[in-house]
């Protein structure tokens, strides 16, 4: 019964890898692996927490289930948004953390593979480049890939584990 529990995982994995969910946030077009993603779901109102850092904006109820939802334009340091109808919220799980990240609109599912993806331009340690984990070649047009181990650094991690 494990090996076979053991096997569907790996079929799981291996029917995600190389998938990743795109979105866009302006005029830049962003992926996420597929296999971080649990849902998409369209804005919700969300409750201010005080003494959280800027960009988590939050949390919401998800059929009864309390998620902290961060603004992916404030974490990468852009200018703020007015949330529409086309703003979505991307459900992620990253080290057992489930968060919620607010993008301006969802695009699609693309398969990009290995053999496609760069390593992102070293600028400086400090520059958004830290959450960019490569970029994809799709046709003529390119997609920054999300890091979504580093979206949530270790302190975030613990004070949204808290939440």
């Amino acid at each position: 019964m494990a090996q076979l529990m053991e096997e569907m995982e790996l079929d799981r994995e291996d029917s995600q890898r190389d998938k990743f969910l795109t979105f866009s946030l302006g005029k830049e077009f962003y992926g996420v692996e597929i296999r971080y993603v649990m849902e998409i779901i369209g804005i919700q109102p969300i409750t201010e927490v005080p003494e959280l850092p800027h960009y988590i904006k939050g949390i919401i109820n998800l059929r009864g289930k309390i998620i902290p939802v961060m603004d992916v334009r404030l974490r990468f340091k852009k200018e703020a948004n007015e949330y529409n109808d086309r703003t979505c919220i991307i459900v992620i799980e990253v080290r057992d953390v489930f968060i919620g990240l607010i993008v301006d609109a969802v695009s699609d599912v693309l398969d990009i593979s290995s053999s496609d993806i760069v390593p992102p331009p070293e600028v400086n340690a400090n520059s958004n480049n830290k959450y960019i984990k490569g970029i994809g070649k799709v046709g003529s047009d390119v997609k920054l890939l999300l890091d979504c181990e580093k979206l949530i650094n270790d302190d975030d991690g613990q004070l949204l584990l808290n939440i």
